[in-house]
């Protein structure tokens, strides 16, 4: 990755239309035109809004990394224009390693990578782990909102 200029959760809040305690991640560390790497601490929030009870089951990992692609898909090429909905549309390949998110002390690290994409479509490939533990990887196929005319 070539971009190294590290972007906080207020600024990541004022790229996609998660707000509140719905914005899952604390900090961009790294994107270039493919890729995003991110964190998060979120999953240790007792206010976390995807928890279930107690617990926070690991294929939650995968709402982490869609907002990564969120951010990836403004900070890539579309930071002046109108933010567009995109609507989860396919799970591909998933693999999930433990069952829940709640429980690590490591923060999280959420990389995706565009595979291919255009202006009605995205996918990219991801994976979320803590530390040295994998989480949950796949692809996703994102369908975005049709652009409003200027």
């Amino acid at each position: 990755m070539t971009n190294d200029k590290t972007i906080d959760r207020d600024a990541i809040a004022q790229l996609i239309p998660h707000a509140g305690t719905m914005c899952l991640l604390d900090g961009v560390l790294d994107w270039d035109e493919t890729s995003i790497r991110c964190r998060s601490q979120q999953h240790r929030a007792p206010g976390n809004p995807l928890r279930h009870g107690e617990r926070l089951g690991v294929l939650c990992g995968i709402e982490f990394a869609a907002q990564a692609m969120a951010v990836h898909g403004r900070l890539a090429g579309a930071v002046g224009e109108k933010p567009r909905a995109g609507y989860l549309a396919s799970l591909r390949d998933i693999k999930c390693h433990g069952d829940r998110l709640d429980l690590l002390e490591s923060d999280l690290m959420i990389e995706a990578t565009q595979v291919m994409g255009d202006h009605e479509r995205v996918m990219y490939s991801f994976n979320v782990s803590a530390g040295d533990i994998p989480l949950v990887s796949g692809r996703a196929t994102v369908l975005l909102q049709i652009a409003e005319p200027a």
